[in-house]
């Protein structure tokens, strides 16, 4: 317990552990959900889930499923209404990353942990998060956007992004619609691919080089960057087989030089910064000498047994119970809404 939070512990706070998503990464969020709730101690906090999903918001109340009025983010159980102290956002895509949850949480005047809404919608924009960092010295590969209407001449990305190359959607997260693409002829299958999660593909150069992952937090009102993650996929690259069903070696901490290391920590914390960034966070980069190139910025990192921001942060000694329980507590003690 963060002893200079005591005011905010002297009664029993009502947390809505929100979890699932509209997108393909529906599932693994309720993974990462339920090992928030596992971790939130219950002599604190009475925690209820809320399962979003494309047919709807609903509230776990005991056994029972009941809706949420998303204009309140309350529900209402035997005739009793029920609206919560503050939300830990565990949803991973569509709403919990693009900001969607976070506007109707604001609307609401309630609390929640992680970004605002427009870092949110920001950083869930891979090219965007390019562009809007490329001004403050954060090296990155050379990338294109495309629009699901544009016609694209195939010879001339190749040109210009060389092979192989990485084709992603540019809205998604845990490597769904992303293609490493070796052949010219491959492209525009990739291309499709990606346009199965999002209307907007990233085309990047590909970088060979020391692949690493790595977590920042705010704990205890500090900005700290966790011990990096390397990455040695098994296949192709780090994809979902890599991330989650163990088709990948992972290296806590990585094994870098003192000069990588060093870089690594100040790129990573000042893209959190530079970002606007809260609570927690997981980058993506990968070594070309001494120098981290970013890939992109993970708002609500996995949270699963096999997620990497738990390895890190155990690395170090600090408990998820702890973690998440300070990101609540900050949420709290940052709230500007009545509750």
């Amino acid at each position: 317990m963060n002893p200079k939070n005591n005011d905010i512990c002297t009664m029993k706070k009502r947390i809505a552990v929100v979890m699932g998503g509209t997108t393909s990464e529906h599932n693994i969020s309720l993974k990462s959900g339920a090992v928030v709730i596992q971790h939130l101690p219950s002599d604190i906090f009475d925690v209820t889930a809320v399962i979003i999903s494309k047919s709807g918001w609903v509230a776990k109340h005991n056994t029972h499923e009941t809706p949420i009025d998303t204009k309140t983010f309350s529900y209402i159980f035997e005739g009793k209404s029920h609206r919560f102290d503050a939300v830990f956002n565990a949803v991973h895509g569509a709403p919990g990353e693009n900001g969607e949850l976070q506007k109707t949480l604001e609307s609401a005047n309630i609390p929640y942990t992680g970004c605002t809404s427009e870092v949110s919608r920001l950083t869930y924009n891979k090219y965007e998060t390019l562009a809007f960092l490329a001004p403050h010295g954060i090296a990155m590969a050379r990338n294109q956007l495309l629009h699901k209407d544009d016609e694209w001449d195939i010879s001339e990305l190749v040109e210009k992004m060389g092979l192989p190359c990485f084709v992603k959607a540019n809205k998604a997260g845990s490597s769904y619609g992303v293609v490493k693409v070796h052949k010219a002829s491959d492209m525009e299958a990739a291309i499709n691919t990606a346009l199965l999660e999002d209307d907007q593909v990233l085309i990047e150069r590909f970088l060979s080089g020391t692949e690493v992952s790595i977590g920042v937090i705010e704990y205890h009102g500090e900005v700290m960057v966790l011990p990096p993650t390397e990455i040695i996929a098994n296949g192709d690259f780090f994809d979902y087989q890599a991330k989650y069903e163990g088709n990948s070696q992972e290296i806590t901490p990585a094994r870098l030089s003192e000069v990588q290391l060093k870089n690594l920590n100040a790129a990573a914390k000042k893209v959190f910064t530079t970002l606007g960034a809260k609570g927690f966070s997981r980058s993506d980069f990968i070594f070309q000498g001494d120098t981290p190139y970013f890939l992109e910025l993970n708002s609500i990192p996995g949270l699963t047994e096999e997620s990497l921001l738990p390895q890190q942060a155990r690395e170090v000694g600090i408990k998820l119970s702890d973690l998440f329980t300070d990101m609540i507590y900050s949420c709290l003690k940052n709230n500007t809404f009545d509750v």
